[in-house]
């Protein structure tokens, strides 16, 4: 069964367009990410999903049932915001329960789901503290549990991760996925991150300019990115974008090349001029120039390379992306 519909949406602020024509299906137990750059329209639609903001036109269906016109607290859904927005008067037990007092649940049921959910996050030792008394991550946690504790047909996350320090953010995003797992539960989650984007979803949604660009599991958007947009999107450190004249073709089209397909060679077609190198332990990121183009090369282990060096690089013709001048990919990697 289909856990959400999108047919035919649009969504206009006066004479703003900010959502055009966007058609998504959500499989029950999915896990999907809409991800883009600021200003694509990921937060307004996941806010149309949730009854916050009015379609202008189309569709919304949730377990096959039209929503246009049914509030937010009658949806089934429940959304955790980029605030956690705990009530800094109530304790966590409090904050979990509270919207199941609201709906006339009874104690007994109130006093299992949030058992239940505590246990899930590890937020049992903290169950009696107040949000002051919790870190960042816990809060974190407190607010996907006041969530949980509803039972929704339909989970929202809207940039859960944001307001965390970089190991939180890896800490709960593996919790997230692990909770995804216990529940088997349909969930939504809008990032402009594609790091959690391809560690998180079933299934990528990218947006640009309230369009849909391209949906699919993360590795069919790596591999085989439609256009230029997304191959430049997807992956960390982007895509290398340079004239195919560069490297020797005479077509009028922009090579792009992942910078982990790229590698040392004495006799490799790019020629460039070491700018700064990224020692990452592990890995080591060349920043070079090639005229005016700079290019990135993710290289395996340890390399000592001098800035102002020239370089050459190779790599193989089966990893090279091509896009013609309005960025549409025109063969397969």
């Amino acid at each position: 069964m289909t856990a959400l519909t999108l047919t035919n949406v649009n969504k206009s602020f006066g004479s703003v367009e900010v959502l055009n024509d966007i058609n998504i299906e959500v499989d029950e137990g999915e896990f999907v990410v809409f991800v883009g750059p600021s200003g694509c329209g990921k937060s307004t639609l996941l806010r149309v999903i949730a009854g916050l903001e009015d379609v202008s036109s189309g569709e919304v269906r949730i377990g096959g049932e039209l929503m246009n016109l049914i509030p937010p607290s009658k949806r089934g859904i429940a959304m955790v915001f980029q605030s956690y927005a705990l009530y800094p008067h109530l304790n966590v037990r409090k904050n979990m329960s509270l919207a199941l007092k609201q709906e006339g649940q009874s104690k007994q049921v109130i006093e299992e789901r949030v058992a239940k959910a505590s246990k899930m996050l590890n937020l049992e030792p903290y169950i009696d503290r107040y949000p002051s008394e919790l870190s960042g991550g816990q809060r974190q946690r407190v607010a996907i549990g006041r969530a949980i504790v509803r039972e929704p047909k339909l989970f929202l996350f809207d940039e859960p991760l944001s307001n965390l320090d970089a190991a939180l953010r890896m800490n709960t995003r593996l919790e997230i996925a692990n909770l995804h797992q216990q529940l088997d539960a349909s969930m939504i989650y809008v990032t402009h991150d594609q790091t959690e984007a391809m560690t998180l979803a079933d299934k990528i949604v990218v947006l640009r300019d309230g369009h849909v660009e391209q949906v699919g599991t993360p590795m069919e958007l790596y591999n085989n990115p439609a256009n230029q947009f997304v191959a430049g999107f997807l992956g960390a450190p982007s895509m290398n974008f340079f004239p195919a004249s560069l490297i020797g073709e005479s077509t009028d089209v922009t090579t792009g090349i992942r910078p982990e397909d790229l590698f040392l060679s004495d006799d490799g077609p790019v020629a460039a001029d070491v700018t700064h190198i990224e020692h990452l332990g592990g890995d080591t990121n060349i920043i070079a120039r090639m005229q005016d183009h700079q290019i990135t090369a993710r290289l395996f282990g340890q390399h000592q390379l001098d800035v102002g060096r020239t370089v050459r690089f190779g790599f193989s013709l089966d990893r090279v992306f091509r896009f013609d001048p309005q960025g549409k990919r025109l063969d397969n990697a």
